[in-house]
């Protein structure tokens, strides 16, 4: 271990409190997919796109004339989204129209712009 890592050094541990949150850790695989899905959300472009969708479902082509990309990396872009069950599709005729997947997306989104946003005042 080198001279500068913290370490815990102390005698008294509350141990009903760790015993407790022991008990609600939840397991390795859903703490997994938690970091997933917010690493996800962490590209700025995806970001946009999330925004966009909160606002109102859209095609790849107005989401790409939006955002002043191409509708192939707006395309590449969803399918993460979607990949993450982010974002939803539904065909109408020859288009595709996207949206958040559910209420739990927006309101995630959401909070989190708030958050952001709580920030800087």
């Amino acid at each position: 271990m080198k001279k500068d890592e913290m370490v815990c050094d102390c005698d008294v541990i509350h141990e009903e409190v760790v015993d407790a949150v022991r008990k609600k850790l939840p397991d390795e695989r859903e703490l997994y997919d938690l970091s997933d899905f917010f690493k996800v959300l962490g590209d700025s472009t995806r970001a946009k796109i999330m925004w966009a969708l909160d606002k109102s479902e859209m095609c790849v082509c107005d989401l790409a004339v939006l955002l002043g990309m191409t509708k192939s990396a707006v395309s590449h872009q969803l399918r993460s989204l979607r990949e993450a069950n982010l974002v939803k599709n539904r065909r109408e005729g020859k288009n595709v129209f996207y949206s958040l997947a559910d209420d739990h997306v927006k309101q995630i989104f959401e909070k989190g712009l708030e958050h952001i946003r709580e920030k800087k005042d």
